[in-house]
């Protein structure tokens, strides 16, 4: 089982009720596909960067999931045809990096610091 994470954009005009339908119509998407959401995170309206289906805004979900690599091409089929959701992305972690890890803020300086010559 691999780790993943969705992100997927949901049409601005459907309320707070209707945003946790939706949430909850995704993890059955991929419960069907014998995965498991380990977590989600709400990000709430966000303005995107150019317009899609004619909406300037949507609200932001991410998924972390754990899944087979087999189900992710039915889980992205399957969310192409939820008409709420607008735009979605799934993306492969690392094999190393296991859901929720985040890199060390001094590594991440330390590796964008130019070496001294």
């Amino acid at each position: 089982m691999r780790n993943y994470e969705l992100v997927f954009i949901v049409h601005p005009e459907v309320d707070d009720e209707g945003l946790t339908t939706v949430v909850e119509t995704v993890k059955g998407l991929v419960e069907r596909v014998d995965g498991k959401v380990t977590q989600v995170d709400l990000w709430g309206m966000r303005r995107l960067a150019y317009p899609i289906q004619k909406q300037w805004e949507g609200q932001y979900v991410l998924m972390r999931l754990g899944m087979e690599p087999t189900g992710v091409a039915e889980l992205e089929r399957n969310l192409g045809l939820t008409e709420q959701v607008m735009r979605h992305l799934v993306v492969r972690l690392e094999d190393g990096e296991t859901v929720g890890e985040e890199e060390p803020e001094e590594q991440a300086i330390e590796s964008s610091e130019p070496a001294a010559e």
